[in-house]
């Protein structure tokens, strides 16, 4: 069926934390100045992507997913397993935790997957940071902080800088700090506890809600930093390939092309952002263009591809 890629349109979500970075890095245009998410690669129902070319132009990827199997190597499951988003941080995102899969069936209905996720740091403000991770050593002391408001000393914080990657498994304490453009690997989950959200109102004067106890029950405790290397599978005059993590909702990886370089993934299909530059994908009958903010799939049914040019992409796959 195709061919090529499969380039989706992204959906855009204001936020309170939002800001205009998303059209100064990507030219996206925003539906206001405090546009905090661009869902890059969704089949959620809370923000499905639309496909932009090819036969199933102007069907959603949840429709795709549902309907033409072969796309994705016939892979199982009901909803598309993954989500990439691009998050602007003009502000500090609420401090939250998300259920691994077991407590999300659990604490909500319908929901098919937990949330974990994963982080590559596009640009970074001076003194931008982010919270990872507590302090607490039980559930116990871990709830009465919460409740007594002691957030300086539970919570860890972390700089960042442009190019920093970090692994965010289920059950851990964090949050987004102002000043940072992330670009979020995660499962296809939209649900969020937070535990802390810095006493902040909307233009109606309400706080938003708080989920003490289904971020209790979601939390691990004790915190413990996950394992995690960066490894490069390739590397070489024509660009560099690096795994940035591989885990088993995901694999994430880093391309850098400086003339023509082929990925060597071993999966069905690939999801990709590009952050940078512009070039083409190469297959045995097409070149097609790709540049600086654009989302695509791999399918399946693309047996051979390479990419051409100078160009920054962020990969992820299944497998």
């Amino acid at each position: 069926m195709y061919n090529e890629p499969l380039f989706l349109e992204p959906v855009l979500k204001e936020r309170i934390w939002g800001g205009t970075k998303l059209n100064e890095a990507f030219g996206y245009f925003l539906p206001s100045d405090q546009t905090g998410e661009c869902w890059g690669i969704s089949a959620h129902p809370n923000g499905a992507c639309t496909i932009k070319n090819g036969p199933l132009h102007g069907q959603t990827l949840r429709t795709a997913w549902k309907e033409h199997r072969e796309l994705f190597g016939r892979e199982d499951g009901e909803e598309f397993p993954l989500l990439v988003k691009l998050l602007d941080a003009a502000d500090d995102l609420s401090v939250q935790v998300h259920p691994d899969d077991s407590k999300a069936r659990v604490l909500e209905e319908g929901e098919a997957f937990g949330k974990t996720e994963c982080w590559y740091v596009v640009q970074a403000d001076p003194g931008a940071s982010l919270i990872l991770g507590h302090n607490a050593d039980s559930k116990e002391e871990l709830e009465k902080r919460m409740k007594e408001g002691d957030w300086e000393a539970l919570l860890r914080t972390v700089p960042v800088q442009a190019g920093d990657f970090f692994y965010v498994p289920s059950g851990t304490i964090h949050a987004i700090g102002g000043g940072a453009l992330i670009l979020e690997t995660q499962q296809s989950s939209d649900t969020t506890y937070r535990v802390y959200d810095y006493d902040r109102t909307d233009a109606d004067g309400n706080k938003r809600e708080l989920h003490l106890g289904k971020s209790l029950e979601a939390a691990k405790v004790p915190h413990k930093d996950p394992k995690s290397s960066r490894d490069v599978v390739h590397q070489g005059d024509n660009g560099v390939v690096e795994q940035l993590v591989h885990s088993p909702y995901f694999q994430v990886y880093r391309m850098h092309c400086r003339s023509r370089l082929s990925p060597g993934l071993d999966a069905p299909y690939v999801l990709a952002t590009v952050l940078r530059g512009e070039g083409t994908i190469e297959t045995e009958e097409k070149t097609i263009p790709v540049e600086k903010g654009q989302h695509f799939i791999i399918p399946a049914t693309m047996q051979h591809w390479e990419v051409k040019g100078d160009i920054e992409l962020i990969v992820s796959t299944r497998q």
